[in-house]
């Protein structure tokens, strides 16, 4: 091909975006579609780990970033029942001095604004709303989407970045059918001014007990705390993030969780509610001039906190791939063959950790006393999470 290709983008979520601005900072004409209306993220927090976060910087967004996050000193576990404290590891200067790019942990909302700001800056009217994905058709002279409004739209790549239900992959693949994990979370955000002084540190914390586990840590400049809760049930299976919860069912998932914890729920004003379901993460991701990213490909439970890293490193090989290589097809067999066993990878430890996070071991402090120590180890976390930190999706061989 003697001109770069057009790029069709299916979402306009975290990792579409993120590719969009990659594409376009390597002189790529892109287009986004998104089947909603508006563009209002869904307020939760987002963990931004160096792998992902020197994509961000690379795109010329480190100054924003910093200005909406909040930069914890380190991230810590805690037993349920007693409260006693493990460090996990560093993520403030600590993440820079030794993976060379910062921690970040945001809400979702001010993080998708900052994108959606940086796109519209690389190419305005790129985003096209209100188009919902019918279908597409290819052959060798590209791919064309068809969108529910009756549009035909024609680029030389199709990404399929429409999330855990992606109609893309169902396209390409067969619809996947996803199994309930035994999980169901709940969410939460409350302001910090709420609180007891006690709980206004700069951590990251995982409280972790036999059934479940709480995750809470700061955003917005420490304003805010994320609260979210993994608890082990079998009887909902309904897969929203924007379902409101019965609050006294709320608290009777964790009515024998630690003081702290309870200090916690009673600033909640409304619980949301959603079961984990998963799926097994796809051999292959792309068919001529198609390919998925993000959740559309390999869907993970949230215990490693890298589903948007992953999506965020996605976008950027993509674009390199595409860069380096005219023929479509070879750029997206290039980068299925650099991120596929990387992110299967990422989607089995987080399943791992269920046994670490969730273990009978935890409901007796003497026993609880050992497993914590063994399993969150200096020289294991450090086998569990160097080689996620570490990972430069802007310079791995593509």
């Amino acid at each position: 091909m003697t001109a770069k290709p057009h790029i069709i983008i299916a979402g306009a979520g975290i990792g579409g975006i993120v590719a969009a601005l990659s594409l376009l900072q390597r002189g790529f004409d892109v287009d986004l579609y998104e089947q909603a209306t508006d563009l209002q993220e869904i307020g939760a927090g987002v963990q931004i780990s160096a792998n992902g976060s020197r994509v961000l910087c690379a795109l010329g967004l480190e100054a924003a970033m910093t200005g909406i996050a909040s930069i914890p000193l380190g991230k810590e576990v805690r037993l349920f029942s007693t409260g006693q404290t493990w460090k996990m590891y560093d993520v403030g200067a600590g993440s820079v001095e030794r993976y060379g790019a910062p921690y970040w942990m945001v809400h979702r909302g001010d993080f998708h604004r900052v994108l959606l700001n940086a796109l519209e800056a690389a190419k305005p009217g790129c985003v096209h709303l209100g188009a919902r994905c019918t279908g597409f058709t290819q052959d060798g002279g590209g791919v064309t989407l068809t969108t529910q409004d009756g549009r035909h739209i024609h680029g030389d790549v199709l990404v399929g970045a429409d999330g855990v239900h992606s109609r893309i992959r169902n396209a390409l693949f067969g619809e996947s059918k996803a199994k309930f994990t035994g999980f169901i979370c709940w969410r939460a955000v409350i302001p910090m001014s709420r609180l007891p002084e006690r709980l206004h540190r700069p951590y990251g914390v995982n409280w972790m007990g036999p059934h479940g586990h709480v995750v809470t840590y700061p955003l917005r400049r420490g304003e805010l705390l994320n609260l979210v809760t993994a608890i082990e049930r079998d009887d909902w299976l309904g897969e929203s993030w924007s379902e409101p919860g019965d609050m006294a069912e709320f608290r009777a998932d964790l009515a024998i969780w630690h003081p702290d914890v309870q200090a916690i729920l009673d600033q909640v004003d409304v619980p949301y509610k959603w079961a984990l379901l998963g799926r097994e993460p796809l051999d292959t991701w792309s068919v001529g001039h198609v390919t998925l990213l993000g959740d559309a490909c390999h869907p993970t439970l949230p215990f490693l906190a890298q589903g948007a890293n992953m999506a965020i490193e996605d976008g950027m090989v993509l674009a390199r791939c595409l860069e380096t290589y005219a023929d479509v097809p070879e750029a997206l067999r290039r980068y299925d063959l650099a991120r596929r066993d990387r992110t299967t990878r990422i989607v089995r430890g987080a399943a791992d950790n269920v046994h670490r996070f969730h273990n009978p071991k935890l409901a007796d402090p003497a026993s609880a006393q050992d497993f914590v120590s063994r399993e969150f180890h200096p020289d294991r976390v450090s086998e569990r999470y160097d080689w996620l930190f570490e990972y430069d999706a802007l310079t791995v061989p593509v």
